[in-house]
């Protein structure tokens, strides 16, 4: 019988490759591996012993951990049991974590690798079950190792219907409070079998999982396609690791986040400058050979698809790696539609868009030019928040996604920014930050932007330097980014042209709260830090301003 189910496909390899390796976790410096088979044991014991907590079909399960084997395993534990799976953000402070575990009523958690239990444990409420994991030294009333061992395999896993909800995430809140996004099963298989025939993506991969798997990516790309396709998933023990982990996996595919491409573009100028590049790239036997010895060194030397997701990617950064051999696909979707939206196809890919729509999706677009969409991705509602489901769509039942965009004639989607980030300056005019701040943040020295205007005359824009600019040779910075603003503002309409630039001190990162886990900006927080000397800063000499 044909699996209609991310479960039903874990069932099936299960039992035909049992003896495989399913999923790779570094660990003290070497591999630990499962089978599908193993895998499959641990994960029937697990839900065996949830039943024994007490825990029925429909009940709430949260995972609190990094991107781990056991965050995989733990998943599919919950869904054995019939249980709603609610994914949290392993950087949350307590005070978030809690105001989940509150909202979505979860009875139990999950907690796997962390980097500082001790500060979020407070946020877990006492009537939260707990299950802590010896081998990431969390520690519980009940052990994962001890009841994997003490309690027999579940042998009649739950039977999911298409429209039961199988989870709830709960967004990352660039503009505020989180909402639970409530899924049901069939919008994931919808989803990836839409996917997996419009991108060709293959049967047994060798995946890398690193983004956060509370995100709706990951979730999609990596969990719900390498369960689906039977693949061999590799998980990184640590940040510092990370890039020797990804070069012994070699996947077959690798999927980004903007910010992580340019942190890998810097990572290869820092070793050899551009100019020197250039030059080897025009030497046609020589070119191979760079580009095969940067792509090795990346991680990247098996891979046939890279996507890019979450945020806007430049052009220019495309054609960059594009010349090296690595042909990034902008994709697009957002948690409510299970990005079930537009994506870049392989030989079909327009740099600066996120590519057209697939089959299914329909699209119009709103006042302001907003794009609302219908699929069967699209989400069944925000949970215990019936008002804001209701305001999430318009009257035709199309989903408001926020953002604004336009179709080329080739039907090529291009997002030119957020209805919630515009800004009127003093002038009275509208100004969409996103397009300003992708050109700011190709030029080198510069790894954030962050566009801002509101109640001066002209807009500015604030800017996190890269790591490997040399922060004492100022007169250099200066120079470098006067000429970036004249250059940027001989394409902008008058009143978008920038006033100054102003070099923040402090780097946006998600443990001070300035940017999401999925590493966008969080552009209220940003303003309202900084909002009380846009004033002075604007009026302030030369183009270049340091805080």
């Amino acid at each position: 019988m044909q699996p209609d189910n991310l479960l039903d496909y874990f069932l099936q390899w299960e039992e035909q490759i049992a003896d495989q390796v399913f999923l790779r976790q570094a660990h003290n410096g070497s591999w630990r591996t499962w089978t599908w088979a193993q895998a499959g044991r641990e994960s029937r014991s697990l839900a065996r012993a949830m039943q024994d907590m007490g825990l029925q079909p429909g009940d709430k399960v949260a995972i609190l951990s990094k991107n781990t084997s056991h965050w995989f395993m733990a998943d599919m534990a919950i869904m054995m049991g019939g249980f709603i799976s609610v994914p949290i953000y392993p950087t949350l402070s307590a005070e978030h974590i809690r105001e989940i575990l509150e909202h979505s009523e979860s009875k139990a958690i999950i907690i796997g690798k962390l980097d500082d239990y001790a500060k979020q444990e407070e946020g877990i409420p006492g009537h939260c079950k707990r299950i802590g994991n010896r081998l990431f030294e969390i520690d519980a009333e009940n052990l994962w190792e001890d009841l994997v061992e003490n309690f027999e395999p579940l042998e009649d896993t739950y039977d999911w219907q298409g429209e039961e909800i199988c989870t709830i995430i709960y967004t990352s809140g660039t503009t505020g409070k989180s909402k639970g996004v409530m899924h049901s099963i069939s919008a994931f298989e919808d989803t990836l079998r839409m996917i997996i025939r419009e991108m060709g993506l293959p049967m047994h991969p060798r995946l890398f999982s690193y983004l956060p798997l509370s995100h709706i990516a990951e979730r999609v790309a990596i969990e719900n396609y390498g369960i689906r396709a039977g693949a061999t998933i590799s998980f990184a023990e640590s940040l510092e690791k990370f890039n020797t982990n990804l070069v012994d996996t070699q996947p077959d595919l690798f999927v980004a986040v903007p910010r992580i491409w340019s942190k890998y573009r810097e990572g290869v100028l820092a070793k050899m400058p551009q100019k020197r590049l250039d030059l080897l790239l025009k030497i046609p036997v020589i070119a191979g050979i760079v580009r095969k010895s940067i792509r090795k060194k990346l991680g990247l030397r098996d891979a046939k698809l890279f996507f890019s997701g979450a945020a806007p990617i430049s052009a220019e950064l495309q054609l960059w790696f594009y010349n090296l051999g690595i042909d990034i696909l902008q994709v697009y979707g957002m948690t409510e539609d299970c990005v079930y939206a537009h994506m870049n196809r392989p030989g079909d890919n327009r740099f600066g868009t996120v590519g057209k729509p697939l089959p299914g999706l329909k699209v119009k677009f709103g006042p302001e030019g907003e794009i609302r969409l219908k699929s069967p991705g699209i989400f069944k509602g925000y949970f215990k928040s019936p008002d804001l489901t209701t305001a999430s769509f318009d009257e035709e039942g199309f989903l408001k996604s926020g953002d604004i965009g336009e179709y080329d004639q080739d039907g090529f989607l291009r997002i030119t920014g957020r209805v919630k980030d515009q800004f009127k300056t003093d002038k009275g005019k509208y100004i969409a930050p996103a397009p300003i701040e992708l050109k700011i943040q190709n030029d080198p020295l510069i790894e954030q932007a962050c566009v801002v205007g509101t109640g001066i005359p002209q807009p500015i824009s604030l800017v996190v330097l890269s790591e490997n600019v040399n922060r004492e040779n100022k007169s250099h910075i200066k120079e470098q980014l006067t000429s970036l603003v004249n250059k940027l503002n001989q394409d902008l309409e008058s009143y978008e042209r920038l006033e100054k630039i102003v070099i923040v001190q402090e780097g946006w990162t998600v443990e001070n709260e300035l940017l999401t886990p999925t590493l966008k900006i969080k552009r209220n927080r940003i303003e309202a830090l900084y909002g009380s000397s846009f004033e002075a800063w604007f009026a302030g000499d030369g183009t270049v301003i340091w805080e």
